[in-house]
């Protein structure tokens, strides 16, 4: 039976380092208030005219590289962002172009915190048909030039960092690779974490109101995220479990969308997850939204942390709010 699994992996995120003193000095905050609120210690900033299709195109020049692949051997492009370079078109025929691949399809996700793994679902099934046989997944994000750099926005701007993620999908006859991808989404919560402007429900679509209503930069509503997040997420994991016959005992490695470090911890308490079973690396990228999972997804296989034949779980929550998972037997 044909299934896909992913080939390669490949990072990317900007040189620029800010710490939690270094945002103390941009927003009223403090190392202390970020930390233990998040577990945030530092993120990436681009510290110039950087768009994700740039940070992606070095992501996948590494995940290229490992899997022995030219850019022409690549189907088609898959890619998850909420922070395109444009307001259209997409960042995946931006991406296509820097690899110099015309005529091959590009296919953008905007499904924020859970893009990657929706993205995931959906090259899964490409490949499952047999309509393409290798497909480049990407998540990406460029946050730091969004955010709210004063009071009104600190709760939010101190989470999030900039850097991209990238994995090459193939075709598999063996078993192995991704078992099952299960989607949910709940618009009743779409404006607790979101932006709203400018957006094409404005006539005029963009005025000077918007920077001074606050509403041109994300706004959450905290308590809501994590109430939905630490429920939302050990459900969507249980059933990508119970869909496949397995048990947390199984997992060997659990990659959740690194959002906030407090809600990886409540989730691994409510899986009853040793310390082991999950990776986070929240602490040095923050929030890096649909380029969290592959990141870390990369720094775990870089380390050796995932072997073959392991039982790999990706999960995501966020705005939407949607949630996801991925069984994936490597």
């Amino acid at each position: 039976m044909r299934t896909s699994r992913i080939i390669s992996t490949g990072r990317y995120v900007p040189s620029k380092v800010v710490t939690n003193d270094m945002m103390a000095e941009m927003v009223p905050t403090s190392d202390e208030w970020i930390r233990e609120r998040s577990g945030i210690q530092q993120r990436h900033f681009v510290d110039s005219e950087i768009g994700v299709s740039d940070l992606s195109f070095e992501a996948a020049k590494i995940a290229l590289e490992r899997a022995d692949m030219n850019a022409e051997d690549i189907d088609m492009i898959i890619f998850a962002t909420l922070s395109p370079d444009y307001m259209f078109p997409g960042s995946g025929v931006l991406l296509q172009e820097k690899l110099g691949i015309p005529g091959v399809p590009a296919l953008d996700v905007r499904n924020q915190c859970s893009g990657f793994v929706y993205g995931l679902s959906v090259a899964d099934q490409f490949i499952r048909t047999g309509m393409y046989d290798r497909i480049m997944l990407v998540g990406a994000e460029v946050h730091s030039t969004g955010l709210e750099y004063n009071e009104r926005g600190r709760h939010v701007t101190v989470l999030f960092g900039d850097g991209a993620g990238v994995a090459i999908l193939g075709a598999s006859e063996n078993g192995s690779g991704v078992l099952s991808t299960h989607l949910h989404a709940d618009g009743r919560y779409a404006l607790e974490l979101c932006v709203t402007d400018p957006g094409s429900r404005k006539i005029p679509r963009i005025n000077p109101d918007m920077f001074e209503d606050g509403s041109c930069y994300p706004h959450m509503n905290g308590r809501e995220v994590f109430k939905h997040a630490i429920t939302k997420f050990p459900k969507v994991i249980k059933e990508a479990l119970d869909h496949n016959n397995l048990t947390t005992e199984d997992i060997d490695l659990l990659i959740p969308h690194q959002a906030n470090l407090r809600i990886s911890e409540a989730v691994a308490q409510r899986l009853n997850l040793r310390p082991e079973q999950m990776y986070n690396n929240i602490q040095r990228y923050g929030n890096t939204t649909a380029a969290s999972i592959p990141i870390a997804l990369d720094e775990a296989l870089e380390k050796k942390l995932i072997k073959e034949n392991d039982l790999v779980i990706l999960a995501a929550f966020g705005s939407g709010f949607t949630w996801a998972s991925a069984a994936i037997r490597w």
